[in-house]
Parts: C-alpha cells; structure tokens; sequence
C-alpha cells in the first residue's frame, strides 16, 4: 500500500512528483507529501533548503497548498498514504523528518518494533511530531549521522559513503517491512532507496533518475526500470545510479521495458479506471490467450513454468493460494483442474497458510495467484512453500515483480495496468489462465487430443462473447437504480459459479459499501434464508447446466418469501424469467466457461449501484489497490 515517487535531475521536481503521486493515488489515498532540496546560492552557509509541505487528503489537496507554498529544487521525494500507524492527518502524512531537519524520509512498510526504538530516542533527548512508525526511522539516521561525522568511522569515507553507511546502520536496527526513499540536507545531489518487503524500482532517464513504489507511476517519463530485491540499496544522482547488497557492495541489475503505455493507465473517454477496465476485458483475454494455445498439439503452452514435463506429471496434488479477488479466482481454478486434470486441489488464503504448518506431500506444486505480485501474505506463502522444497508457481500480472521474481516459474496474466482498487480484468485474466493450465494438465494425463481441441476452439470464442455480454450495461444500470437504496444482498450459485456470487458480493462491499453475501445456493436453507425479506434482493447466478433445476428450486425458495430476485440466465431463459423480478441475459457458454461471462454483469452492477450511490468508485474508503502491509 502507499505509493512513493522520487526524481532527481534537471527539472523542477515537483510537478513531476505531483503526477507520479496522481498515478499512485489507488495505492493510499489518506493524505500526501512532498519534499524537495533546494540548493541556496543566496545563503550558502545553508549548503541547501528542506522544502517540507503535507496535507491530509486527496492529491489535489496537497497541488493545491504547493501552488500557494510551492516546494522547489531539482531533487525530491513524495507520497500517498494509507495509513497504518496514527490517523489520517497533516501531522502523520509522509514525508517525515528527523527533529534536526537533516533527514526526510517516506516509506511504505510497517516497522514492527517501532515503539521500543521510539521510546529509546525520546530517552536520548529526541523529540518526535507524529504518532508514526516512519518517524523513527528518519531519526535513526539522523542520530547514526551525527555518530558518523563525530566519530572515527566515518573517517575515509566519501560524502555518499558516509550517507550510505549511516542508512544502512539505521536498517540493521529495524524489524518489520519498509520501501524507502531518503534525503539529506547534507548530500544535496543524491537520494537513497531500500528495500525490504514492500516493492521499490528504479526509473533509468536520461540525466535524471526516478524511484517509486510501483512502475505505473514513471508512465510518460521512462520506460526503463530496475525492480530492487530485499536487503538492496539504491544510489541514485542525477547523471547515475547504483545498486548495494546487504553488505554495501555494487551489484549487477537488470533494466526491464515496461511494456505499457501512459493510455494504459489513463481513464480515457471513461468517467471511472472501474469501468474501463471492465470494457477491456475482452482484449486483455485475448492478450492472456494469445500464443499459448496449440492446436497441433490440442493443449496449452507455457514459456515460463521451468519445471520438465516429467516433474509436472508427477504433481499429485496442487494447493492454489490468493486473497481478496484472486482467492476467488483459485477457488473457480480448484474447479477447472480437478474436472479437466482429476488432481486434487486445495485453496488456501494466504493469509492463512503463511502461518499454518499443513501436512504436503512430496509430489504437490504451489500456485500463488495475484494481481501485483507484491502482496504481502501471498508473497510470505510462496516463500513458506519454497522453503519446504516444493515447487512453486506464480499467476501473476507485473513483470519483475517480487513473486514473479521468486517463483520457480510462472505465467503472466497480460492484463495491463489496473489502477481501480476493485480488480476486475485480473480476475478473468486469472480464470483464463487456470483454464488454459487445466487443459494443459489434463491432456499431460488423461484429456485426448479430440476433447483437447475442443476446449480449445471454446476458449478462442471467449474474448467475442465477454463483448457481446458488455451489451447488457444500460439494462444493468436501470437494475441498479431499483436497488441501489437496499441495505443487503445476497449472491448466490453453485459449483462453478460459487465462487462467482463471492466475487461479486466482494465487488458491491469493496465500492458501494452495502453488505452482501456470497453463498452456494444449496446452502441458503442452512440458515442465509433468515435474511430474506422484501428489501433483500438475492442475485441468482443461474445459467443452464447440469443442476439448473436445482437452482431454480432455490430461487423459488426465496420468491415465496416475498425476496426480490436479480436471476443472470443463458440467452433464450424462459423459466427464471416467468419468475424473477429482473433477468440479465449472458450468451450460453460451456459450464466450464461460464464464470468468464457471468462475473461481468455483477462487476457493472456494484459499478453502478456505488455510482448511484455517490461513492468513490476508483478510491473507496480504507481500502488501497495493492496490500503490501500485513
């Protein structure tokens, strides 16, 4: 969570921060910061000026206050935050300095013995202006600093040497999770970034160099990155950069391309991030499609799983581990593999597996599923599942990422930016991928070539038919209005679409705020069915399939408790529609492929129900877009 923007080099640093902050908006959006260094030719005792201006608030809160006090200086550092440690506030709002003015620091992390270091420095006289955890760290520099150039150990030294050391002394004292970026007034020309737990690249310019939390924020400035691994240090001045180790040695980085463009990550002709990237799903299931379905071979292919074909048959069990969207996206894959590849699968919260010690035997692969790869609990999981000597895999959307970076392979979800908190294009993405790697599986085992191309020919259908299922936009916005008042709902389906009416009760939760439930429809007799009552609408997931009949006996079930019935059917349904209050049509798709079709309507329905609503459909309240915290 929380995003960070640095710059240095020959431009003015602040509007360039202010729009790198702009793009890192979803990651926090409790308040924001700035802090340049200006280097003072009027009063050169000065050596250079802090300029230091926060505000609680949107970004525009904290443009506004730089336009009557703006911040100037060639070099900075900025950020949004969602707030961990202290209430949303100018006070607690990054950047934050030592009590010296010597040091400014921003950071997305948590520093988890934050009060024992606290309370240690207000014993030595230190005196602290936030009830954050980040302050601390800005004064251990300051105090590690000071001890520095007083002492012998600063002693041979270069000026970024002594900076160098003095933050790396600082780190060795904290515990917990940070992405940093750090100035000095005493090193006006270089700025420092770490890393350890929360994500952090480089931006390669020309003359200028840039350091930020997430590559989306440097669109439109370079397409060269540098993503940091744990322990790393970076270095960077306006004509160079540089990368330390743990023990402050030079290593060796590799530039990436980032592949998007500056369009990518705009809203475009959309009034919402939300809802454009609900209408670009269909090129983003083309985009994860293309090239990795052989009909030669009637099966999937993957470049990147590094594991033989030999050790992939061997798999005898898959866990799938996620949270939020992707857990639901894993429990719709637990469908697809053991359908198609007859191995058993389990699906595990990471949130949860990263703290259980769940028996695996020897012959089982680990598949993290995620969004950003960043996220904090998946990450934590996968390196669990590695240390224990199992193969691991990552779904994942963000080239060089941490997961993606760790994983012993994996495959990318092409799906392109996503800047709305609520994910949308990844969860289809996903979907598509575990359908492509249940065909892959299965035709490794026991699926014949004939059943292989089948599937095939159905998953190239797909990205047409989600095109075809955007049509129902203007009927779902007229349902929105009818219900947009209520208070609860329920979502409910079966067997592939279980997982379905989770997804979307999560999507109205995360951007309407109405609470809602998601239920295997067989289950509401087991007591959901106490909720029902005239201001209760159930959304019945409910296209034709093998246990049709048994839902529609649910959805009778809740008529006759006078519950208004939201029913998505396959085109051409004539038995819901003699029964439900509302009927939204999805074209007819093979079971299988049904979750692709069904999820779209729920996603515009909790779009326009929070619209209607007044809510902030991109930024909703206490949430941010990529959990980096634990």
């Amino acid at each position: 969570m929380c995003g960070i923007i640095g710059y240095i080099g020959s431009q003015e640093a602040e509007p360039i921060l202010i729009e790198g902050l702009r793009r890192l908006e979803y990651r926090g959006y409790d308040s924001s910061g700035i802090a340049t260094l200006e280097l003072s030719d009027e009063v050169p005792r000065l050596g250079c000026r802090l300029h230091l201006r926060k505000r609680a608030g949107r970004i525009q809160d904290l443009a506004d206050l730089l336009r009557e006090e703006p911040a100037r200086g060639t070099l900075g550092i900025s950020h949004t935050r969602w707030a961990t440690h202290g209430p949303a506030n100018d006070r607690n709002a990054h950047p934050h300095c030592s009590s010296d003015g010597s040091i400014a620091v921003v950071h997305n992390g948590v520093i988890e013995n934050y009060s024992t270091l606290k309370r240690q420095l207000q014993s030595e006289g230190v005196e602290f202006s936030s009830d954050t955890d980040t302050e601390v760290i800005a004064q251990l520099i300051a105090k590690q600093l000071r001890e520095l150039n007083a002492g012998r150990n600063g002693r041979g030294l270069t000026s970024t040497g002594l900076f160098v050391e003095a933050v790396s002394k600082a780190l060795a004292l904290l515990k917990g999770t940070y992405g940093l970026a750090i100035v000095s007034t005493q090193f006006p020309d270089v700025i420092l970034g770490a890393r350890l737990g929360s994500p952090l690249v480089v931006g390669v310019g020309d003359n200028e160099n840039f350091l930020a939390s997430d590559p989306s924020a440097l669109l439109g400035k370079t397409d060269k990155v540098v993503y940091l691994r744990d322990h790393q240090l970076c270095v960077l001045t306006a004509d160079d950069w540089h990368i330390l180790d743990q023990d402050r040695a030079r290593v060796e980085a590799t530039v990436h391309s980032i592949d998007w463009d500056v369009g990518d990550a705009d809203k475009g002709a959309f009034e919402h991030h939300m809802l454009k990237e609900i209408y670009e799903q269909p090129e983003a299931l083309e985009n994860a499609l293309r090239g990795r379905l052989s009909e030669a071979d009637a099966t999937a292919h993957f470049g990147g799983l590094n594991l033989t074909t030999q050790q992939l048959r061997d798999v005898e069990r898959i866990i799938l581990t996620a949270c939020g969207t992707s857990y639901h996206a894993a429990l719709v894959g637990e469908y697809l593999i053991e359908e198609f590849a007859r191995i058993p699968v389990e699906v595990e919260y990471a949130s949860e597996f990263r703290y259980r010690n769940p028996p695996i035997d020897r012959n089982t692969i680990v598949i993290a599923l995620t969004q950003s790869g960043e996220t904090a609990d998946t990450l934590a999981a996968l390196r669990e599942s590695k240390r224990k000597g199992h193969p691991t895999l990552a779904l994942c959307n963000v080239v060089g990422s941490s997961i993606a970076r760790e994983a012993d392979g994996g495959v990318y979800l092409h799906a392109g930016p996503e800047i709305g908190v609520a994910s949308t294009k990844a969860f289809t993405n996903q979907v598509a991928v575990l359908t492509m790697l249940a065909l892959y599986f299965g035709r490794l085992r026991h699926l014949s070539s004939l059943q292989g191309m089948q599937m095939i020919r159905e998953l190239r259908e797909i990205p047409d038919l989600v095109r075809q299922t955007l049509r129902c936009d203007k009927q779902v916005r007229h349902i929105a209005e009818k219900f947009a008042h209520v208070r609860n709902f329920l979502y409910l389906g079966r067997q592939y679409h279980y997982p379905v009416a989770l997804e979307g009760a999560l999507k109205l939760k995360e951007i309407s705020y109405i609470h809602a439930e998601g239920y295997p429809a067989a289950e509401m007799k087991h007591g959901p069915i106490a909720l029902v009552d005239e201001q209760t609408p159930s959304v019945f997931l409910m296209p034709r399939g093998p246990i049709f009949d048994k839902v529609m006996s649910n959805l009778m079930e809740v008529k006759a408790r006078r519950g208004p019935v939201i029913a998505i059917v396959s085109e051409g349904e004539i038995e819901a529609a003699h029964v439900a209050d509302e009927v939204i049509e999805v074209p007819s798709v093979p079971e299988y492929l049904q979750p692709l079709v069904t999820v779209v309507p729920l996603q515009l329905l909790a779009y326009h129900i929070a619209r209607i609503r007044g809510c902030d459909v991109d930024k909703p309240r206490n949430l941010a877009k990529s959990v980096t915290v634990e």
